[in-house]
């Protein structure tokens, strides 16, 4: 069973910058792909980004331009870059990982918190 466990969130003034973590153990099968959710009180989780692998990234509208996620594999990390940050970033972040046995894996969330 991978277990994720993020770190990095906190409470941050508009315009400023944070860095998420997350990292994976108890990895059997490799993973796939890593990627971060967000989930806004009384909304739908949403993907902020995600790589694979190789390094192919996919990101969300709203991130374009201010997120940067990367990974390194050997580490089982991932990381998301977020500059520039606005209120409405807002939400619970999610780390997510998918096993080549097609798993899915959560970690447990972290507050990131954007003041105006």
């Amino acid at each position: 069973q991978v277990q994720l466990v993020e770190s990095g969130g906190g409470l941050v003034q508009a315009g400023g910058s944070l860095r998420l973590s997350c990292a994976a153990s108890r990895v059997i099968f490799s993973i796939i792909d890593m990627g971060w959710y967000r989930q806004a009180p009384g909304k739908q989780r949403e993907l902020v980004a995600s790589i694979t692998r190789g390094g192919s990234t996919i990101y969300a509208d709203s991130a374009k331009g201010r997120f940067t996620i990367s990974r390194d594999n050997a580490k089982n990390t991932v990381h998301l870059q977020m500059n520039s940050l606005k209120p409405e970033d807002t939400a619970v972040y999610y780390c997510k990982a998918e096993t080549s046995n097609r798993r899915d894996y959560w970690g447990q969330g972290t507050q990131v918190t954007v003041s105006s």
